[in-house]
């Protein structure tokens, strides 16, 4: 179960990845003076992938699911929570893709890859 901005968009369980943390930094030096000058220009933005199935009894309401997902690439920034209780603060949605749908017993299946990037 994920959750964004406290609403509940994924029920199944989701696979998530976080990139590390970056920062940037620019090192200048001058002729005559040992040394070097680092100026630290803090943190950088890093990617959160997100993978998993949707279901659906029919693709009438898995379409439904899938444009209230598709509601969040606003360009806004989220909160995103998963179902392990990580809290990433200030992410967006910058793409969703809907990529194998199939059949199942008792419904619709679609697979799915959300990537976020969560804001500096």
């Amino acid at each position: 179960m994920v959750r964004i901005d406290g609403i509940i968009l994924f029920e199944e369980r989701a696979e998530i990845k976080a990139d590390g943390v970056g920062r940037i930094a620019v090192e200048r030096s001058t002729a005559g003076l040992d040394g070097v000058m680092s100026i630290d220009l803090g943190k950088r933005a890093r990617k959160i992938k997100q993978k998993g199935e949707l279901r659906a009894i029919s693709r009438e309401q898995l379409q439904k699911r899938i444009e209230q997902i598709t509601a969040y690439l606003d360009g806004k920034s989220h909160k995103l929570q998963t179902q392990d209780g990580d809290i990433f603060e200030n992410v967006r949605m910058d793409l969703f893709k809907a990529i194998n749908e199939k059949q199942s017993g008792t419904g619709v299946v679609v697979e799915y890859e959300v990537e976020w990037t969560q804001l500096g």
